[in-house]
């Protein structure tokens, strides 16, 4: 006996966007995840490291998770990958001794410095087709749904 696909649902249009939003990320994602590799990083690891970057004098754990694209129950121990690879450092704070603070390491740095242009061009290869106008146009949309 022959099995043949069950026709295709239409649904609603917010269900075809959020398909097609699904869809384009794991596109997207899968070549910068590729080049990560590389440096046997993960892209969640990534992120950590650039808001790391971004913030100097160092973050406590709640707050890199508050600050991350994807959320990650386990801050701690991705926090601890990192640091036994000498990417960041840990210590406490000065003025309440309970808070932990992360900071980006040197060997961080240099890490992100080296991943900076190809992630770059990674990124213009997969959305540079768009154009600088529909780019905008994307963001902005994206930012809408995200803000509600």
């Amino acid at each position: 006996m022959k099995v043949t696909a069950a026709p295709r649902r239409s649904g609603c249009p917010e269900e075809a966007a959020y398909l097609e939003l699904l869809r384009a990320a794991d596109m997207l994602s899968r070549p910068v995840a590729q080049l990560l590799k590389s440096e046997d990083l993960s892209p969640t690891q990534y992120n950590v490291l650039r808001i790391l970057r971004g913030s100097p004098d160092g973050l406590a754990c709640g707050e890199i998770g508050n600050r991350m694209i994807t959320r990650d129950p386990d801050i701690t121990r991705l926090l601890d990958r990192l640091e036994k690879r000498n990417l960041i450092a840990r210590c406490r704070e000065t003025k309440d001794r309970r808070i932990m603070l992360a900071r980006i390491a040197r060997d961080g740095l240099d890490l992100l410095a080296r991943l900076d242009e190809p992630v770059q061009a990674t990124h213009r290869t997969s959305l540079s087709h768009l154009g600088r106008e529909r780019l905008r146009s994307l963001v902005r949309l994206l930012e809408v749904c995200r803000n509600g």
